[in-house]
């Protein structure tokens, strides 16, 4: 069985240059869409969470999804 947490989900982004920028254990949530930063030099960015949490929008990986991903 797959623990329901971001790390599992499809929408869990590691891959990205953002996202390896950060600790090992977090990464980016592709589910939602970008939020606006106050007072940074970026206009908006993906939501860093880590691969422990979980939202409620959890959706298993899926290799086909994967696939079309890279």
């Amino acid at each position: 069985m797959t623990t329901c947490a971001c790390g599992n989900c499809q929408f869990f982004d590691t891959h990205s240059k953002s996202a390896k920028q950060h600790r090992n254990e977090a990464g980016l949530c592709r589910y939602n869409p970008p939020t606006a930063q106050a007072g940074s030099n970026s206009p908006a960015a993906w939501p860093m969470v880590e691969s422990k949490d979980w939202c409620g929008h959890f959706a298993v990986t899926v290799d086909r999804f994967m696939s079309a991903a890279e």
